[in-house]
């Protein structure tokens, strides 16, 4: 009897992962998540919509397995749940549309990365947060949030982002719809860039190096000139621990979640790096 297929939307924080793919040398996401899926009576892999790295946290992460026959993605969704570590969570599972996968139906995504540009971070936000006074190429600089969002914003549209991703990943023309800065409070800032797809460390490079040029340790022409034909520069790999998946993003008619859902994930943590801090102005946009 044929399988039954399911999409699994899953969130994690990254900290105590190697990353998301099952590697040798350490506990990955999806060797926890597909143990938690053997011990609930799945004992298929799953197939992701792309990888996180080492430290990287997700609030939505997309996964496609196959069901035994007769087993539904109702009875996965209380299976499961006694089974996952506290780290690593499901908000929904669905049988999804005969067309819908992972991660060739992707149609792009969203990343967020917090960055604390005035004050200290709070204890509960310190784990997930990059702290510009602790990485030495920025150590002493003013970095002004507007000037910050002048140089994220300069990175939108369709370009060869060669210069801000690892020469592993192909090399091709990748979209970037946006890319914004949000205060969230008490200093705390969050860079948003959403895009249709993005190389290895993409979204790390970007923030770092809009950061380097910034604070005047990178100049805004070589910046510009990476951007404009893929020049390479020595620019700065922001750390992983303030880097969040926020949402992976399909076409209406594939999509296995609701717009309600994903306005308010059922089962998802209101804690950091998941939630927003009280009062922030991006609680509504949210």
């Amino acid at each position: 009897m044929k399988r039954t297929p399911s999409a699994l939307w899953i969130w994690y924080r990254g900290t105590d992962y190697l990353g998301f793919q099952r590697q040798p040398g350490g506990l990955t996401v999806q060797e926890a998540l597909e143990g938690s899926l053997r011990k609930a009576g799945v004992p298929y892999p799953i197939m992701p919509a792309g990888r996180t790295d080492r430290g990287v946290h997700a609030r939505m992460q997309v996964a496609s397995v196959r069901l035994p026959p007769f087993y539904t993605s109702e009875m996965l969704t209380e299976r499961i749940a006694p089974h996952l570590p506290p780290d690593l969570g499901l908000c929904v599972a669905r049988r999804p549309d005969p067309g819908f996968h992972a991660q060739w139906s992707a149609a792009g995504k969203e990343y967020r990365y917090r960055i604390q540009l005035g004050g200290t971070p709070t204890e509960a936000w310190r784990p997930f947060v990059m702290e510009p006074s602790t990485e030495p190429r920025l150590e002493g600089s003013v970095l002004r949030p507007e000037r910050v969002a002048e140089l994220l914003a300069l990175a939108v549209g369709q370009r060869d982002f060669y210069a801000f991703h690892e020469h592993s990943s192909l090399r091709k023309p990748r979209t970037l719809e946006s890319s914004t800065l949000h205060e969230l409070g008490n200093g705390l800032f969050e860079a948003r860039l959403r895009g249709d797809g993005f190389g290895r460390y993409q979204v790390r490079y970007l923030v770092g190096s809009a950061l380097l040029t910034a604070a005047g340790a990178l100049s805004e022409e070589h910046y510009r000139s990476a951007l404009d034909s893929g020049t390479t520069i020595p620019g700065l790999k922001a750390p992983a621990k303030g880097l969040l998946l926020w949402e992976v993003r399909y076409a209406p008619e594939l999509d296995p979640f609701t717009p309600e859902e994903r306005a308010r994930p059922p089962g998802l943590p209101q804690v950091p790096p998941f939630c927003l801090p009280v009062g922030s102005d991006s609680e509504a946009a949210a």
